[in-house]
């Protein structure tokens, strides 16, 4: 399940065509799936997915997500690179002071990612500012630079405004990634081409111990196993800077060689806080998106409609007055069924499909095992076949409003060479719920009784 399965199931409602009884039968298919909903609609969105029309708005709207994500990515990319080189700019006159880089890639992605968790929380709102302050919220806005058709396309979408919030999220910890990749790939640049001092310098009263002290606390992930990464204290020591005039002080240059090697914890720093841990926020929002794509499913304009026509009977076998009970006269068909029994061997339907079967017992509540259409397109040998596979007690569906053919007389004739009984089920149509006129019953019993057939029995 993903964004395309439902947005392709967006576009299926929006022109669903098809008949209740079409839904009902699809029901009775994957009846494994009746107490998962949002498994029941992608299973019918999967069945249906071919009589989408190419484009489909899910490959469009894939296309301009992918596209404007990689473009913004290469965008924040560069942008990463090039803050990293001007954090970095070492002119030989003064050190390149460690705080700047340190805020950029350990402190401001632990704040963007604090209130990125606490927009995880509110993406349920329709209208969440820490969710539109996001860069990747902007993304929409380049649509006016789309093609007119695309435009019109997009903008037609009405998405669940949870969906849309986890979808920002999501790519705006991407975009993030690609910003941090740019510095990481600053500091590394700049390190390999040029032999930078790196010192420390602020104006609040920090001790180079308490300072260590918090460095130390910042390295725990790292430290155990890659000590040489951790500034020391007599680093630190050597390599706070004091701008009391136009020259370092001559302590600082004595251990220039020792200042370079700032560059560890500042790369470990950028791996872990700037890359790592947003590689875990990517991760988490790509959870919460799907989770957002299943909750989204059902609130689609027309999902509703579509599981209670799949999981509820068309039509129910209880009456709302008490019929009259049928007695025969001399010119009446003699085998009369008023109650039909709750299972059969098979179930055949003259010109009536398979699909439309499995709905006719369901609605009746009777059970079998086996489906076949027969008569209508099916060829001499099919219907022949099919007779040879007849067993047992057979239930008949026949449509009610058609009179019997001499096709169906000779049919009917052969499969009661192979079957112990056969039961004729008149029916009407769908739209009238299935229900049958008590004339078109007659037309069929006054037929049965000229037939004379022994295992034929008509039920009214």
């Amino acid at each position: 399940m993903n964004l395309k399965s439902y947005l392709n199931l967006y576009e299926l409602l929006e022109s669903d065509t098809s008949s209740r009884e079409e839904n009902r039968a699809f029901g009775l298919a994957h009846v494994l799936l009746k107490n998962k909903p949002i498994d029941q609609l992608v299973a019918w969105q999967k069945e249906h997915v071919s009589t989408i029309k190419k484009p489909s708005l899910s490959d469009t709207f894939s296309s301009y997500l992918y596209g404007m994500t990689l473009t913004l990515g290469i965008v924040a990319f560069v942008v990463g690179l090039f803050s990293g080189i001007g954090l970095l700019a070492y002119s030989g006159h003064e050190p390149v002071n460690v705080i700047y880089f340190m805020a950029m890639v350990v402190f401001f992605p632990l704040l963007t990612m604090s209130l990125t968790i606490v927009s995880m929380f509110r993406a349920n709102q329709a209208q969440s500012l820490l969710v539109h302050i996001s860069p990747a919220f902007w993304m929409e806005k380049i649509l006016s630079f789309l093609p007119n058709k695309m435009q019109i396309n997009l903008k037609n979408i009405r998405m669940n405004p949870l969906l849309l919030n986890w979808v920002i999220i999501k790519r705006s910890q991407m975009i993030a990634l690609f910003f941090s990749l740019g510095l990481l790939l600053a500091l590394l640049g700049m390190v390999v081409t040029k032999d930078i001092a790196f010192a420390w310098s602020t104006t609040l009263s920090i001790t180079p111990e308490s300072f260590h002290t918090f460095l130390d606390t910042l390295a725990f992930a790292w430290r155990d196993f890659l000590p040489s990464a951790v500034p020391s204290l007599e680093l630190i020591e050597h390599s706070q800077y004091f701008r009391l005039g136009d020259k370092l002080s001559e302590e600082m240059i004595h251990h220039a060689s020792q200042l370079g090697q700032w560059w560890k914890f500042l790369a470990m720093a950028t791996l872990f806080y700037a890359l790592f841990l947003r590689l875990v926020m990517f991760m988490i929002s790509s959870i919460g998106l799907n989770y957002a794509i299943k909750k989204s499913f059902l609130t689609l304009n027309g999902a509703g409609k579509l599981l209670r026509e799949m999981n509820e009977p068309i039509i129910t076998t209880r009456a709302t007055n008490d019929e009259d009970i049928f007695v025969p006269n001399a010119q009446s068909y003699g085998q009369i069924l008023h109650q039909l029994d709750a299972s059969y061997d098979l179930v055949q339907g003259w010109a009536i499909s398979k699909e439309q079967l499995v709905v006719l017992t369901d609605s009746i509540h009777v059970i079998a095992p086996q489906f076949f259409e027969v008569g209508g397109s099916n060829t001499f040998e099919e219907d022949n076949e099919i007779i040879s596979k007849s067993h047992g007690e057979v239930l008949f569906f026949v449509k009610g409003w058609e009179p019997p053919t001499m096709d169906f007389a000779d049919y009917l004739k052969e499969l009661t060479l192979k079957v112990d009984k056969v039961v004729i089920v008149p029916v009407g149509t769908v739209e009238n719920h299935y229900e049958i006129k008590q004339s078109a019953i007659d037309v069929w019993d006054r037929k049965l009784s000229q037939m004379n057939e022994k295992k034929v029995w008509l039920k009214r």
